[in-house]
Parts: structure tokens; C-alpha cells; sequence
């Protein structure tokens, strides 16, 4: 599961960053394009900050934060790999550090991130691939650290 798990993490990554590529050549700087009216449209934004556009300009700590969670988030992995009983949770830290990776690239390299996503039918922080990476293996973990605890209780 190890390759397969790393092939899914460089996948994601470029995902991500195929998609920033193409809406920063596509879309002009504060422009919109609608997806699907009234539901989602894709908005080209460059966020220096978190979501909210907190801390922005804090390029150090995000630093920081992105490589601690890294390491956090790789001894956790190598912990579950190849356990049949936390291939959730492993999935979850993949995405996780899909995520990680394809924004702490984008500050690294630009200083910002791009964020393109728009939810039209909500007041809502415009986002990318890699925050729903994160936002999905989040999810996975808590799911995955549910059913644990639910084995153990039985």
C-alpha cells in the first residue's frame, strides 16, 4: 500500500497544482467564471493568509506550521502503513499531506496561494484542491478513529 499511497499523494498534488496553472493562465486576477450557476463558479484569488485571509503575510509561520505538520502527519502514516485497520485513517493522511504539500508549494514558489473555488449559495472562504484534500482527509481521520473506537468497544 506504501507505493500506491505515495503514487495517490504525487497524483493529488498535481491535480492541485494543474488546476491553480490553469485558472491562473484562464482567469484573469479577481475574475469569475461560473461552473454551475448559482452554485459554484471559479474565482481567481491570491491568498497570503488562511482561510478568512487570517495571518496574512505570515509566510513564516505558515512555514512552520506546514513542516511540522508534515512530520507530524508522516510519523502517523508510517505508523498505520500496511495496517488493514487504519487504511482510513492512512487514506486521511495522505490527503492531508496532499494539501499540505500543494499549498506550502505555492507559498514557497509565489509567496501566495491561489484559491479558485466559489460557493455561490453560501457566504463562504473561496478555496482550492488542496484545501478540500485536507478538509476530506480530516474528515477520513475522524471516521477512521471512530470505527476504531468502536471495534475496541466491542
Amino acid at each position: 500500500m506504501l507505493i500506491a499511497d505515495m503514487i495517490l499523494l504525487v497524483v493529488l498534488v498535481a491535480i492541485d497544482q494543474l488546476i491553480k496553472h490553469a485558472v491562473v493562465v484562464n482567469i484573469a486576477l479577481g475574475g469569475e467564471h461560473p461552473l454551475i450557476p448559482g452554485l459554484l463558479s471559479l474565482t481567481h484569488l491570491r491568498n497570503d493568509g488562511a482561510a478568512w485571509s487570517i495571518l496574512q503575510g505570515q509566510m513564516w509561520f505558515f512555514a512552520v506550521i506546514a513542516v511540522v505538520a508534515l512530520g507530524v502527519m508522516g510519523y502517523f502514516f508510517w505508523s498505520y502503513r500496511n495496517q488493514k485497520n487504519h487504511r482510513i485513517e492512512e487514506l486521511g493522511l495522505v490527503l492531508m499531506m496532499a494539501g499540505t504539500i500543494g499549498n506550502f508549494w505555492d507559498r514557497l514558489m509565489q509567496g501566495y496561494v491561489v484559491d479558485m473555488f466559489q460557493l455561490d449559495f453560501i457566504n463562504f472562504p473561496i478555496f482550492n484542491f488542496a484545501d478540500t484534500c485536507l478538509t476530506v482527509g480530516v474528515i477520513l481521520i475522524a471516521v477512521g478513529v471512530y470505527l476504531a473506537d468502536r471495534r475496541e468497544a466491542h
